[in-house]
């Protein structure tokens, strides 16, 4: 009777074990259908979804590459319609410009960020300040009262809160750095918000009041450049 009982509790155990090798089969070949037809619906969404150059870190296109025709651009409705189409992405020297312009000028109107950028972009080219963006942009850092944009000093947070804000100054960073002419600030290197008063602004000429800044150039002749740049 135990043999007997015993036999068909070995005969259980082996009915049981080839089950469970059976339906461990068919979960693997269920997860391996599965990730097939996980490929085949996403495979178009995957290959679509490569990060562009200036994400991989690479050379950014020259604008004609990329069929941008600042040439044709003479005023400021053109170039009002430029930055509307233009896309919000570029390399390191982009990322300072649009942070400048993010920082300064978030909150005005597109001609006040374009002034911005008007300025940045008018050191840069002078022969008296670095001649990269970052360069300009970074200028005094680590040193007291020394930092030419008081944001990038002020210790406060340089944290990008607002999306939709920044895709707009990235906007006008591109068709800017773009070489897109700068029609709004007569040179102007200098310039102050109207609440307060600098000792400085008595020593240049006063070229422009756009939104709430006051801009300012130096009389003494400069050299000034709207080419395309990265």
């Amino acid at each position: 009777m135990m043999v007997s009982l015993g036999r068909a509790v070995w005969r259980a155990l082996v009915v049981a074990s080839g089950l469970t090798l059976v339906l461990a089969g068919m979960c693997l070949a269920a997860g391996a259908d599965l990730d097939g037809r996980l490929g085949s619906l996403l495979g178009a969404q995957r290959e679509g979804a490569q990060v562009t150059p200036a994400a991989q870190g690479g050379p950014f296109p020259a604008p004609e590459g990329r069929g941008v025709a600042i040439s044709e651009v003479t005023d400021l409705s053109g170039l009002e319609e430029l930055i509307e189409d233009a896309a919000p992405e570029g390399d390191e020297q982009w990322r300072c410009l649009s942070e400048a312009i993010y920082h300064e000028a978030r909150g005005e109107a597109l001609e006040g960020q374009i002034a911005v950028a008007e300025v940045v972009l008018n050191r840069r080219d002078s022969g008296r300040y670095p001649s990269t963006v970052c360069g300009v942009v970074e200028q005094g850092a680590g040193q007291r009262n020394a930092c030419q944009f008081s944001y990038y000093c002020d210790g406060r947070s340089d944290t990008v809160a607002d999306k939709v804000a920044w895709a707009e100054v990235g906007r006008v960073a591109r068709v800017m750095l773009d070489g897109a002419p700068r029609l709004l600030t007569d040179g102007a290197m200098f310039y102050h918000n109207k609440a307060v008063s600098p000792y400085w602004a008595q020593d240049f000429t006063r070229t422009a009041q756009i939104g709430t800044h006051l801009f300012y150039r130096e009389d003494a002749p400069i050299r000034l450049a709207s080419s395309a740049s990265d």
